[in-house]
């Protein structure tokens, strides 16, 4: 299986563009035969909390048809970050898009004190993907909970895939915490952060790859969008930038 881990400059608030964007990561995925890519958090609108009520929509929005068109016909599962608005509020979600089923939602459960004002603890239709149902999901600050990973080990998770949105210091205190839970639950542990400005900081990038011994086997700079693949038969690292 092929694992892609997606890095992106997102325009803020500007979903057509950031989908645009999106499908020339996803056709470098498909290029090199991938099964699955994920993008960072909330990559659709950029990470953005103030606008997060405007722009909030359901999983069924047809502006994400195309992601699963091309889920169906390239057999690639497409995680893609958008908030989503329900009947108590707004959740920071990752729209799944896998090879013909239905769309799915991961929403982040765990949310930053920073995150409360303007998001609800969300609700996910699906906690694990892929052909093995063995990666498990996160979203950001809950790779921060102890709790997460456990549960996720628990259930029999072998891959932890994050998706983030983190200023440089962020991702330091990440690199520390993923390269730990990779060696303490023999996890391979993938994530993948954004570039460029966000709310109130700038996201540094360095999307990363962690064995499951702990070492940092890949990672892309603070500067260039692009993807980063690992393919857990070979445990070779790709990286690809544009």
């Amino acid at each position: 299986m092929k694992i892609c881990v997606a890095q992106t400059r997102p325009v803020k608030g500007d979903i057509h563009r950031n989908i645009a964007q999106h499908k020339k990561l996803i056709d470098l995925a498909v290029v090199n035969k991938a099964d699955t890519i994920v993008f960072p958090e909330l990559s659709i609108t950029g990470y953005e909390p103030e606008l997060a009520q405007e722009l909030a929509t359901h999983l069924e929005d047809s502006r994400f048809d195309d992601f699963q068109e091309i889920s169906d016909v390239h057999q690639l599962t497409i995680g893609v970050g958008m908030p989503i608005k329900n009947d108590n509020g707004i959740s920071i979600g990752m729209i799944l898009c896998q090879p013909n089923q239905a769309r799915q939602l991961y929403a982040k459960k765990y949310l930053h004190a920073d995150e409360e004002p303007f998001f609800i603890s969300g609700q996910s239709t699906v906690s694990f993907i892929g052909n093995k149902n063995n990666i498990a999901l996160a979203i950001c600050y809950e790779l921060s909970v102890p709790e997460h990973s456990a549960n996720a080990y628990k259930s029999g998770a072998e891959i932890y895939l994050t998706s983030v949105a983190k200023t440089a210091e962020g991702v330091e205190k990440a690199a520390k915490s993923l390269s730990d839970l990779a060696k303490n639950y023999s996890m391979t542990v993938l994530m993948s952060n954004c570039i460029g400005h966000c709310d109130n900081f700038v996201s540094a990038g360095k999307t990363a790859i962690w064995d499951n011994q702990g070492t940092l086997v890949g990672q892309l700079d603070d500067k260039q969008e692009g993807i980063l693949m690992f393919d857990t038969n070979t445990e070779d690292v790709i990286a690809i930038t544009i």
